[in-house]
């Protein structure tokens, strides 16, 4: 199994393109089961979620290739309606492909999913409101089972909690759902967005996309369509961080800087010197940080995905802070992994006391979960000597060219077998 090792302590200068959002990539991919017609798909990053989703396209029956940051998908053969443990173990975003196949074939079957263990994650908000559109779940086996014999009917759906998987897998049903259908408390991410313009771009009538309340006129069939990929908010994230715990001086490239506005203004209240472009961002340190408390939420808030790296960057800025996690009940793995590090925190129920120590040192450490090895990589780059991150597979998912990355940034980082 791979491993990363990093040498810390130098400061990160330089320039970085920030990769095309996966959490954008991976539903519209699916989107493209609801067309018979060519998709081009750009901006996709090359991670292991991706050529998952690819494999997953290419056993459903399409024939999907990846080119550099192109995914090609063409029609190949009749669609199977069976998503199968071996994918979906791999992956949590498998579930996706079950509204675009109740859309087109009335009926899935779906292995209960895998992914990240960061808590529950239930799919019972997905299922819900499948049945609202008329559909019929048996759970079975390990599979969910579900068919829609006289097709899909828009209804109005009411999330108790705004998901995203749910609002994207309704989305991908409801387009080619007889009548109109109105998702309230819909997640509002910029990846929500994304897809609807792919998807309207493809022939859909979705208004409302990026609020609360979504609303969706099915049309009878879709087109085919070119789109590209958002730039990924999370890595942006990552790097606006990594400049900040090494004492750098970065410049993103690619990027949005609108989606990741509330982790722009935090490192700017910590005292991190950051200039705004159209598609670019400055982020230099200038001097001492201070220590900012943060609480997760949905979008427009600090994001969940985010906070094992703000933890990482709080170890190691003098004074007291902390973090609240209120997305998942789970997500406190990278606590102990830091503590390696010689990180002074402790866990109290959702939240995270940090006191700042001066620095940290080089240790062995374990990656629980893509955001979790996120902030080990970080705290890494921090410390003084070497660190060795096992269980790298996690990283694997979501940041594309990792130590390419780093490294042209000036860390001294390597991947060995």
């Amino acid at each position: 199994m791979d491993k990363i090792v990093i040498n810390g302590g130098r400061k990160l200068k330089g320039k970085v393109k920030i990769s095309g959002a996966k959490n954008s990539a991976l539903p519209i991919l699916f989107a493209s089961l609801l067309t018979d017609e060519p998709c081009i798909i750009t901006n996709v990053p090359n991670l292991a979620d991706i050529n998952t989703t690819i494999a997953f396209l290419n056993f459903i029956g399409k024939k999907a290739q990846l080119n550099k940051d192109t995914v090609k998908i063409l029609p190949f053969k009749n669609y199977n309606h069976i998503a199968p443990y071996d994918l979906v173990r791999k992956m949590r975003a498998s579930v996706l492909v079950m509204g675009p196949l109740l859309a087109r074939l009335k009926k899935v079957d779906v292995s209960l999913p895998g992914g990240c263990a960061i808590g529950a994650r239930p799919i019972d908000i997905h299922l819900e409101a499948f049945k609202k559109l008329g559909v019929k779940i048996k759970v079975s086996g390990g599979y969910v089972k579900m068919s829609a014999p006289n097709g899909l009917i828009g209804a109005k759906i009411n999330f108790r909690f705004p998901s995203v998987g749910a609002t994207e897998n309704i989305m991908l049903a409801a387009v080619l759902a007889k009548g109109k259908t109105i998702i309230s408390n819909a997640a509002k991410e910029p990846e929500i967005e994304d897809l609807a313009n792919c998807l309207n771009s493809m022939g859909a009538k979705i208004s409302g996309a990026g609020t609360k309340t979504i609303t969706i006129t099915g049309v009878e069939t879709l087109k085919g369509t070119r789109h590209k990929v958002i730039p990924d908010r999370i890595e942006a994230a990552t790097y606006l961080i990594a400049a900040a715990i090494t004492k750098g001086d970065i410049c993103l490239e690619s990027v949005c800087p609108k989606h990741i506005k509330i982790i722009i203004e935090k490192l700017k209240k910590a005292g991190l010197s950051i200039k705004e472009e159209k598609d670019k961002i400055y982020v230099k340190w200038v001097k001492d940080l201070k220590p900012q408390n943060i609480s997760t939420d949905v979008y427009p808030k600090f994001p969940t995905d985010v906070q094992a790296q703000w933890t990482a960057l709080m170890a190691v800025t003098n004074g007291k802070s902390g973090v609240k996690e209120n997305v998942f009940e789970n997500r406190f793995m990278h606590i102990p992994e830091l503590k390696r590090f010689g990180a002074d925190l402790a866990i109290n129920g959702r939240t995270v006391n940090i006191k700042g120590v001066k620095e940290l040192s080089g240790a062995p450490v374990m990656v629980s979960d893509l955001r979790a090895g996120a902030a080990l990589v970080l705290a890494s780059l921090a410390a003084n000597g070497e660190s060795i991150i096992a269980r790298i597979y996690h990283l694997d998912r979501g940041y594309e060219f990792l130590e390419k990355k780093f490294k042209q940034l000036g860390a001294d980082i390597k991947r060995i077998k």
